[in-house]
């Protein structure tokens, strides 16, 4: 296993954290193959550099905290970098369910208040597909949008 490639793939990781396809990818791109690959993972593994429940947790909390996202689109992120269940678990508890509704609200009435000019139903329909693609689910969804409904907003 060659020395230079993996402290490239060492930096690599220290810069954020990474999950194993990511770096498994990276090596591939630097020039390993088979075996030393997975001895590369292994080595950085045992040196700390990865690790996929930290990645998970990093990467979940970021996401909602960042960019907004609802837990099923951050669900289906990390099993796209092939994240093990565990992990995604773990990492979905670092979303406060508190602050996550909170967050849903915000949007819910931002988004709502933006469509004024919408007739009330397609207002709401517009509302909830919006909500629906950054990943939140529906039950919070039509939630928000009913307590919305209670202020005398609709």
């Amino acid at each position: 296993m060659s020395e230079v490639i993996l402290e490239k793939l060492r930096q690599y990781c220290a810069y954020q954290e990474r999950c194993h396809s990511e770096v498994k990818y990276k090596a591939l791109e630097l020039g390993m193959r088979g075996p030393e690959v997975e001895e590369a993972i292994a080595a950085l593994i045992a040196e700390n550099f990865l690790s996929e429940e930290r990645f998970a947790k990093a990467y979940a909390g970021g996401k909602f905290r960042m960019k907004q996202w609802g837990r099923k689109k951050i669900r289906q992120s990390l099993k796209l970098k092939q994240v093990s269940d565990y992990c995604i678990r773990k990492g979905m508890e670092e979303i406060d369910a508190e602050d996550y509704y909170k967050v849903l609200q915000q949007l819910t009435e931002k988004k709502y208040h933006s469509l004024s000019k919408e007739i009330p139903l397609k207002r709401k329909y517009k509302t909830m597909q919006y909500l629906l693609q950054r990943g939140f689910e529906q039950e919070l969804i039509s939630e928000a949008l009913e307590q919305i409904a209670n202020n005398g907003e609709l």
